[in-house]
């Protein structure tokens, strides 16, 4: 059943005007009565038509692009590439009034609580699709939230499309998503870990994303996979830390590995820009690389080639993927089989990594 104008202000208390009022911010209005009708407008879950309040069935001209971080190359990629398909730069209906539509990169900052608030805001906008990038939120609680938002997106006439992110795991899921387009984490970071063991390397140290996030899960997975077949499954959890996805993370996590192992001779990064911190650190300590200590990534980010030496890393499609959800978002390509493909993840040697030099004690 609809929410109307009328029942927020039943539940506030208040008369209708003062509703519009508040949701409109054209007239001052007491702040203890603007509070309680925007609770009364959640609690209600009321959606405003906004631009598009004559028209209660259609959707607009916009189209959101959830992203955790918008300076990180990862989502910037990614929401670069929907752009060009959404905005009309590239494909069907470039540079037609008409063929493209106006696209707005969400800046959720890795929280929970800001990604329910843009998805919100988007509803009320009658966004004509909505793009989730990057892992989700490993927490039953806010992936129901997320999957009752994508769905009223979806009732409104919105197509939902997830990029790098895997499917909702809940009933009916499949129905609200046009399609998931899931990266292949698990396996990339898997043989990365082989190609290192392959080399001779033993202690071997991951730094790993946080812990709440499913790319940090599947990646993990992924090395704890390889290390287990190698009969090196026991010694993992002590030479994995955690951290956020930045280049302080991998400096802080290196140094802790080389307190909890002296002689480490590899470093598996959570990402290509944590591995830079991984770097830095090792420099730090005297450690070369790749003749003492081997360095890896992942994402295969524009710099990773340029590193000195060159960051062997596994590359992920960011742009295919970010243009193909883009597509899939403006209806110019059909959905995968089932609504999800897998993006698959392709293992890039270079220089960072090599042997391991014989085992030698430090002073």
């Amino acid at each position: 059943m609809t929410v109307t104008l009328a029942d927020v202000a039943a539940r506030a208390q208040v008369s209708p005007a003062t509703v519009s009022r508040v949701l409109n911010g054209n007239y001052p209005v007491a702040a203890a009565t603007r509070e309680r009708v925007l609770r009364a407008v959640d609690e209600l879950d009321y959606v405003l038509n906004g631009p598009a309040s004559s028209l209660a069935a259609a959707t607009s001209d916009l189209v959101g692009i959830l992203v955790n971080d918008i300076a990180d190359p990862f989502f910037g990629i990614m929401a670069g590439a929907a752009q060009s398909q959404i905005g009309g730069t590239e494909g069907a209906g470039a540079g037609r009034a008409g063929g493209e539509k106006l696209a707005i990169v969400c800046n959720t900052g890795g929280s929970p609580e800001r990604e329910l608030t843009y998805l919100t805001l988007l509803q009320r906008q009658r966004a004509a699709a909505v793009i989730l990038t990057g892992g989700a939120i490993e927490d039953p609680e806010h992936s129901a939230a997320v999957a009752a938002k994508l769905a009223k997106l979806a009732d409104g006439g919105a197509r939902v499309v997830l990029c790098g992110r895997p499917p909702l795991a809940l009933p009916g899921g499949a129905d609200v998503v046009v399609a998931a387009l899931a990266f292949d984490n698990r396996g990339g970071a898997r043989r990365l870990t082989e190609h290192l063991l392959a080399l001779g390397h033993r202690r071997i140290g991951y730094v790993a994303g946080p812990v709440e996030r499913t790319t940090t899960r599947h990646r993990l997975e992924g090395h704890q996979e390889a290390m287990a077949a190698a009969g090196l499954g026991d010694v993992v959890e002590q030479l994995t830390v955690h951290g956020p996805y930045d280049r302080r993370s991998g400096y802080d996590a290196t140094l802790e590995l080389l307190r909890r192992e002296p002689e480490l001779t590899a470093v598996v990064a959570a990402n290509d820009t944590v591995a830079l911190g991984a770097c830095a650190a090792l420099r730090e300590r005297g450690r070369s690389i790749p003749d003492d200590v081997s360095v890896a990534g992942f994402d295969d980010l524009p710099f990773s080639a340029d590193t000195m030496p060159a960051l062997t890393t596994v590359r992920l499609p960011l742009y295919e993927a970010g243009a193909r959800a883009g597509r899939l978002a403006m209806g110019r390509e059909a959905a995968p089989p089932g609504g999800i493909a897998t993006v698959p993840a392709e293992l890039m040697v270079r220089g960072s990594t090599a042997a391991p030099p014989e085992a030698a004690p430090r002073g």
